[in-house]
């Protein structure tokens, strides 16, 4: 089990999970100590001090966790997300998935298609777990079935997706006929596809700082996801079923704020807004009570965390990530590559942010159900949204506009967004990226080993 006493003043999310790879990637040497200053120097490079107490009063309303437990859910699960990033890369092929589970205890378990793949997450400290599949052949499957959505439609199927858990690609389905169909179409392998039956009936969370409301010039309000920038240039992303490329938006205080650059919907549901000289990105998210929540990276985190969404309907729930990976269809369209939570949300919320410790996760797309007797909802992942309109996530840590060219040391650079497997030079060494994140400075792959190891 990937565990550690909480310290009072909880440290930022990620920062612990530099402490894990350190451990893991030695030899079998004890965890490092808080006193060691090269911990002290990735905990203050990754954000300290970082979870507000909003966030740790919504987790404990919400999970039902008291603070300690929260504070330690929060340590345990991002030492869990850094060491499966370690050990996806140490497993190659076989890997087939990892989750985190229990509230204090932040089991990690991984799955693997090879019995020395298992030895080898054993000797980590990880739960093994035998699969039939590996990761890639269930993505492979599920992109199969996405084709097919865009070719024909997947009318009577709103949601499916890759569920490491159960070693499957999910097709749940209102008309299980109308899933089989799919199947056949997309030519996927049969073998690592389970259908199930859902009642769902996704739609975008449309009528409508993060969290802040913003409104459309032709009617409706959203929520801003996360403050970004372009340049010189301040805006936000957001949900693209909000508004098309053009639609003028104003802001919580009705005052104008700004136009939507680009849009896409369905496909995916990303969008982005320019402001106008009288608006300011800010590296916050609203929390609890309309207090500041600090945004300092967009570390994704595994299966199983902890999430928490701000939207200008609901305000600040949180849930945990149940599936990455996830196609759902709405009445416009398949929107792939989501995330799947238990978050609740509501009309208007959508566009706003789904934050995890102090790492942006994403946008609301959609979901099913209310706040008042729970549901399902779908966030689009921020870092995607990023690099697709080349802006740069406002943190506190950073998220200033990157200098142009490249870092003198290498082919690393700031603003640029990695993905798990991504290999970058910086400093005469070769490095291999494990978790993905948009780069900023202070986060060179030297300095942060829960993001980077040598290659």
């Amino acid at each position: 089990m990937f565990h550690r006493h909480a310290r009072a003043a909880c440290a930022g999310a990620v920062a612990v999970g530099a402490l894990v790879l350190a451990s893991l990637q030695g030899t079998a040497s004890a965890v490092p100590s808080t006193a060691d200053p090269a911990v002290r120097t990735a905990a203050r490079t990754l954000g300290t001090d970082a979870v507000r107490p909003e966030l740790l009063n919504a987790m404990q309303r919400d999970l039902g966790l008291t603070r300690p437990q929260a504070e330690r859910r929060l340590v345990n699960e991002a030492e869990a997300g850094a060491a499966a990033a370690l050990l996806r890369q140490r497993l190659g092929a076989s890997f087939a998935g990892a989750w985190v589970s229990g509230a204090e205890s932040g089991t990690l378990t991984v799955a693997t298609t090879s019995p020395a793949g298992t030895a080898a997450i054993r000797s980590a400290g990880a739960e093994a777990r035998p699969a039939a599949h590996s990761l890639a052949a269930l993505d492979r499957a599920k992109a199969a079935l996405d084709r097919a959505a865009v070719r024909g439609g997947s009318a009577g199927v709103p949601v499916w997706y890759v569920d490491v858990r159960s070693n499957s690609v999910v097709v749940a389905a209102r008309d299980t006929a109308a899933a089989e169909s799919l199947i056949a179409r997309s030519g996927a392998d049969r073998a690592p596809i389970r259908v199930t039956r859902t009642a769902e009936a996704p739609r975008p969370l449309h009528d409508i700082r993060g969290g802040d409301a913003y409104y459309m010039g032709g009617g409706g309000r959203c929520s801003v996801g996360f403050a970004v920038t372009r340049g010189t240039q301040h805006g936000f992303a957001t949900a693209g079923h909000c508004g098309r490329a053009g639609t003028a938006t104003s802001g919580w205080n009705q005052v104008a704020q700004g136009t939507f650059q680009a849009s896409t919907f369905p496909g995916r549901d990303t969008a982005w807004v320019l402001a106008n000289a009288n608006w300011t990105s800010t590296p916050y998210v609203k929390g609890a009570g309309g207090q500041n929540v600090q945004v300092t990276g967009s570390v994704q985190q595994p299966v199983g965390a902890s999430v928490c969404r701000s939207g200008s309907t609901t305000g600040w729930h949180c849930g945990t990530i149940q599936q990455h990976n996830t196609s759902v269809t709405y009445p416009e369209g398949t929107i792939t590559g989501v995330t799947r939570t238990s978050v609740c949300a509501e009309p208007g919320d959508s566009g706003g942010s789904y934050i995890s410790g102090s790492q942006a996760q994403g946008v609301t797309s959609g979901g099913s159900g209310d706040c008042r007797t729970g549901g399902t909802t779908y966030h689009q992942p921020v870092n995607p949204l990023l690099q697709g309109y080349g802006l740069t996530l406002r943190t506190t840590t950073g998220g200033e506009e990157p200098p142009p060219g490249g870092e003198p040391g290498g082919t690393w650079a700031a603003g640029t967004v990695y993905t798990a497997g991504d290999r970058v030079s910086y400093g005469g060494a070769d490095y291999v990226c494990l978790q993905g994140h948009q780069a900023q400075a202070g986060w060179e792959p030297s300095n942060v080993p829960a993001l980077w190891r040598r290659a």
